[in-house]
């Protein structure tokens, strides 16, 4: 089970609003999802975390390029909202290296729903399994917000956006939308 959210810094304090990703596709989809949530040009985090798998945190201060932070990088890989914030810069790939098709993976790691012997699993995920499990992207991401690169490494997927939003005042607004 998916929760996404959009907190909104505003003059008065952080607002939030729960957001659908379904017709997000692309890193730059979330960036405008994110950049509309803001009157100004003022942060906007996007929370997102899979039950007890993974959560990632994007960060967009205007018209910046997002920064992103993923707590599970291989958890993450395997999560259609995953995909989203794994870009090649951020998996340290050259443009166009796109290793295996991610659209053709099920979750599991296999192609099109079928069962794959271990051997085929491994070719046919390639660059996944060289993904571990380990947090990828910005660790600094809020840092002038008030949740060190310590914290934000050594939360867990189950608790992780509410002790976020609890960092940042913004705990009743998350709670609201949850």
């Amino acid at each position: 089970m998916y929760f996404a959210a959009l907190l909104a810094r505003t003059e008065d304090g952080w607002e939030a609003s729960d957001t659908e990703l379904d017709d997000v596709e692309t890193l730059s989809d979330l960036a405008d999802l994110a950049r509309e949530a803001s009157a100004e040009d003022d942060t906007v985090l996007v929370l997102i975390e899979q039950e007890d798998a993974w959560f990632g945190v994007v960060r967009v201060d205007g018209e910046d390029d997002p920064r992103i932070y993923v707590s599970d990088a291989a958890a993450a890989a395997r999560s259609a909202y995953g995909e989203i914030l794994l870009t090649d810069e951020l998996l340290g790939r050259e443009p166009g290296d796109d290793g295996p098709d991610l659209d053709s993976l099920d979750l599991d790691g296999t192609e099109d729903g079928e069962p794959a012997s271990t051997e085929n699993v491994e070719e046919e995920t390639g660059g996944l399994d060289a993904i571990t499990h380990s947090p990828l992207g910005d660790t600094e991401i809020l840092d002038d917000l008030g949740v060190s690169e310590k914290e934000l490494r050594s939360l867990q997927a189950d608790d992780a956006l509410s002790a976020i939003a609890e960092a940042l005042g913004a705990s009743e607004v998350l709670e609201t939308v949850r």
